[in-house]
């Protein structure tokens, strides 16, 4: 590792900023200093200080507001791949607020898809909720999600506005099986209204399928704003990089 005296000034300007930022002396929308300040701090020309502010808020640590200032950008929330976790939870310990927003609930006959989806020989009437989940009210995740009555028979009689469908499905049953695939998409007309946001707003799209003995349990499209929310995993890997289990 090249040692932090040898690094360029702006790399030096930079891991000071990060170190206010880690210890907490930097706090989410706290205003950083501006170019003019951090050239007298560390006697470094107004191109290198440009440089250092222009890196960080590429890397999402800052958000710099023309005529106003450069400030601490809060970390975008994120969701594991690899673990089926209930977004209230992850929420709450974030010391943020949860609230949800039943759309609809109730039943729907499977169409081609869904009969593929949950590996059916004909078609059947699945359990159907949409649901809009916010983060100190604002929307963070719309939920299109489809049931199997014979997997979870009470699920239309829950309070979705106390628990959530992950929370209660995971309480019911053994998950045995997940399978996860994600895209990124531009909202339609609904979701754009559910989430309040612009037709432009990219999104990332989860849609993920859960089995509990030898039954396909659940199938969930998960919309999630990318400026508000992001996906990620973690994992253990042979030196070849393949994922151990």
């Amino acid at each position: 590792m090249t040692p932090l005296y040898a690094a360029p000034l702006y790399v030096k300007v930079k891991t000071h900023i990060l170190e206010q930022i880690r210890s907490g002396a930097l706090q989410a929308g706290s205003r950083v200093p501006s170019e003019n300040e951090l050239v007298e701090s560390f006697k470094i020309s107004r191109m290198t200080a440009n440089r250092a502010l222009n890196e960080l808020t590429t890397e999402g640590h800052l958000a710099r507001v023309p005529g106003v200032g450069t400030f601490v950008k809060e970390a975008t929330p994120r969701s594991s791949l690899l673990e089926l976790r209930n977004i209230a939870d992850e929420i709450i310990a974030r010391g943020h607020k949860y609230t949800s927003r039943v759309e609809h609930l109730g039943e729907v006959v499977a169409t081609p898809n869904l009969i593929e989806d949950f590996e059916l020989k004909s078609s059947t009437k699945l359990f159907h909720i949409v649901i809009v989940h916010e983060e100190n009210g604002m929307p963070v995740q719309f939920e299109d999600r489809y049931v199997n009555p014979f997997c979870a028979p009470n699920f239309l009689k829950q309070d979705f506005t106390a628990q959530t469908p992950t929370a209660y499905l995971l309480t019911t049953l053994p998950v045995d099986e997940l399978e996860h695939n994600v895209e990124a998409i531009l909202p339609d007309a609904n979701q754009q209204r559910r989430l309040k946001i612009a037709a432009t707003e990219p999104c990332l799209s989860l849609h993920r399928r859960s089995w509990s003995k030898g039954h396909v349990v659940t199938s969930a499209t998960l919309i999630y704003p990318a400026s508000r929310y992001a996906l990620y995993s973690r994992y253990h890997t042979t030196s070849k990089g393949q994922v151990t289990q």
